[in-house]
């Protein structure tokens, strides 16, 4: 069963990057993530919310965009971008295994 929210660091963990890029892209773009708070005021993050840090993270820290640039794509065409992101996984999971298979011989 998937979470429903997941802390700041969580996500930052998921990214690979520290919590302190994670805040930077959430008020760098305030348009596309919105991260409810909890009673203390810490941000909480959907799914969504992921994916969309995800997307961030691929166009700024793996194809060199700057954040203004990184927000014109996610404006214009999002759902390229989302398949991207995808397809990375699903190449990263293979390597894994991949590399898992290799070290077992």
């Amino acid at each position: 069963m998937e979470k429903l929210f997941y802390s700041i660091g969580e996500a930052a963990a998921e990214l690979g990057e520290s919590v302190s890029l994670v805040r930077f892209w959430t008020n760098s773009f305030p348009r596309l993530l919105k991260p409810a708070r909890n009673a203390k005021g810490n941000r909480q993050y959907t799914r969504a919310d992921l994916d969309t840090l995800k997307q961030i993270h691929l166009l700024v820290k793996e194809r060199g965009l700057t954040l203004e640039g990184a927000q014109k794509v996610l404006e214009a065409d999002r759902s390229k971008v989302d398949k991207s992101v995808k397809a990375l996984e699903a190449l990263r999971a293979v390597r894994a295994q991949l590399v898992e298979i290799r070290q077992s011989l």
